[in-house]
């Protein structure tokens, strides 16, 4: 059979490939053709439209929503999480083949796409409601993470170069730009602290507005950004920009597939929906919702800093567990959003539990890809399989830089001892991040911003401890079942055969 395909992941970087590898292997494995596009950080080449015609059927991998989804209507689709692609490729494409034989004849995707009121091409939703929700808030995510790591290191750098107090920059910017000297390393940090400061402020209305797009596609960008920013204008962060994406979505779409005249459906989707769905949206934030949300942001602003002791160290074990959970996955990302998002907050008032939570999710983030490479390529090489040797090599880098993904190919092939063990090593560091008092004024950079962290010895002891004590727990797993990983995927691959 033909089949076409589309991964994409929130981050849009591992998830989103290595999905895409795994299908075309299974599919290759099993006799089929496949074109998979992938929807990564980058963008996306779009496939050729007479692939996806001359196609049986369709998968999508994904966990955020796959833009211009109309083009594969009308054919036998299968749709799952980006992790279980990886995971569980052949399965999938068992399903897929299931799907072909017991649906109706695919037709092309052109005539079988039949236009909103608005001018937008119906959406297809697979799952309940509880999958798709899920992939509205981490389309919102994707888009918003590349301004938390662009703003985020340009503040770091900006501490590197001028020192914690170049936010004073901030109180007086015109008076800053019009005495800036190209000659000032000084000016330089202050630039790059101002800019940083402005990509962050653009977190929420990016996170609500594209929340909403991923309900309503391109309607429901106006009314989703304006909520953004009216939730941080009356207080209610980053939790209004949730609700507000949600609702200016939903709305945005109902107008949309209203049956409208012919005379006026051509304006809906570029005057009307945007006129009246940002009204009633705006409305609902600024004198409905937003002030309840704004009171939920301050409660647990208050919280937060009212941890210490034994309660700081709990949240740091919990954090930890949730970045090693799924390695780049939704959990990970919930932990990771929950960081970032009151960073800029957190660095001008000096909040300092908002910057341990930074500190550790960070740390615990580093844990796992740096535990599979201690026990693939030091402790125990030959419990792994060649490439995994060559994976671990490549997860020293992939961990010192704070990228959790590193470790999913481990994962991947023997999650029921993977898995709990990088939990622990995450759990551990985590919990010693908060009881070391650690505190992290940047959102990324691994290891590399080692120079931006209070207390970085007991940083550093912390990291090594947690991969230490997930890397000999892995090891000393593997060793004790005495059989090794290529044994395990040759089994797997037997069993999926048959």
């Amino acid at each position: 059979m033909k089949f076409v395909g589309v991964t994409s992941c929130p981050t849009g970087i591992a998830h989103t490939y290595m999905a895409a590898e795994a299908l075309e292997q299974a599919a290759k494995a099993a006799g089929h053709e496949i074109a998979i596009e992938t929807q990564g950080s980058g963008g996306f080449q779009a496939l050729d439209p007479a692939v996806i015609a001359a196609a049986d059927g369709v998968i999508f991998a994904n966990d955020v929503e796959v833009r211009d989804r109309g083009r594969f209507a009308g054919k036998p689709t299968v749709a799952v999480g980006v992790k279980r692609a990886i995971n569980d490729a052949p399965a999938i494409i068992n399903e897929a083949v299931a799907a072909v034989a017991a649906g109706p004849a695919a037709v092309p995707a052109a005539a079988a796409a039949p236009a909103a009121g608005g001018g937008m091409a119906t959406k297809v939703e697979e799952g309940h409601f509880g999958i798709r929700l899920r992939g509205y808030l981490m389309t919102g995510v994707s888009y918003m993470i590349p301004f938390v790591a662009g703003g985020g290191i340009l503040i770091a750098l900006s501490f590197m170069l001028g020192g914690y107090s170049i936010v004073e920059v901030n109180a007086n910017v015109s008076e800053f730009l019009n005495g800036f000297s190209w000659l000032s390393l000084h000016d330089w940090a202050g630039l790059m602290f101002i800019l940083g400061a402005t990509a962050f402020g653009f977190l929420n209305a990016v996170l609500a507005g594209f929340i909403a797009y991923a309900i309503a596609d391109r309607p429901g960008l106006v009314p989703g950004f304006v909520a953004g920013v009216a939730a941080g204008t009356i207080g209610a962060g980053f939790l209004g920009a949730i609700v507000g994406g949600l609702t200016g979505g939903f709305i945005a779409r109902w107008f949309a597939q209203l049956n409208v005249p012919k005379a006026i459906r051509g304006v809906m989707p570029v005057v009307i929906i945007p006129l009246v769905a940002t009204l009633l949206n705006g409305a609902l934030m600024l004198t409905v919702i937003g002030k309840p949300l704004a009171k939920v942001q301050t409660a647990l602003t208050d919280w937060l800093n009212g941890l210490s002791g034994a309660n700081l160290i709990l949240l740091g074990v919990i954090l930890g567990l949730m970045m090693a959970f799924d390695m780049g996955g939704p959990v990970n990302k919930t932990a990771y959003v929950f960081a970032t998002l009151n960073l800029t907050t957190a660095i001008a008032e000096n909040n300092g539990p908002a910057l341990q939570i930074m500190a550790t999710v960070m740390a615990a983030g580093m844990v796992p890809p740096l535990a599979m490479a201690l026990s693939s390529t030091v402790l125990r090489p030959k419990l792994y399989t060649e490439s995994e040797q060559e994976n671990g090599k490549a997860a020293w880098l992939l961990g010192a830089s704070f990228i959790t993904e590193g470790a999913i190919p481990f994962a991947a092939a023997d999650p029921l001892r993977v898995i709990p063990s990088i939990m622990a090593g995450s759990a551990l560091t985590g919990g010693l991040v908060m009881a070391f008092g650690c505190e992290l004024r940047a959102p990324h950079g691994g290891i590399w911003v080692i120079g931006l962290i209070s207390n970085p010895f007991m940083y550093l002891l912390a990291i090594v401890a947690g991969t230490v004590v997930s890397a000999l727990l892995v090891t000393a797993w593997k060793a004790k079942s005495g059989v090794s990983d290529e044994a395990i995927e040759e089994g797997l691959t037997h069993a999926a055969i048959g």
